[in-house]
């Protein structure tokens, strides 16, 4: 199997993408080919700017299918959509 790299490379771009909003972006594997999602508010993070969580896990999941794993769920934080 490859290694978590490629999902981090997978992810890459969003993790760029949150973090000019304020978001950390950050990922756990669970099993073999699963992976948890946690988006995580940092102090001047933009309340509005997160998509509802169906959103968010439609957009992981296109952004997985590259890689040999799967989304099993996104954390989004406290008060998110």
């Amino acid at each position: 199997m490859e290694s978590p790299e490629a999902v981090d490379n997978a992810l890459q771009q969003f993790r760029d993408m949150l973090a000019s909003d304020g978001y950390l972006l950050n990922w756990s594997a669970v099993g073999n080919d699963r992976v948890i999602v946690k988006i995580e508010a940092g102090a001047d993070a933009c309340a509005d700017c997160l998509v509802p969580q169906p959103v968010m896990e439609a957009i992981m999941t296109a952004a997985l299918e590259p890689t040999p794993y799967t989304l099993d769920h996104v954390e989004l934080p406290a008060g998110g959509h």
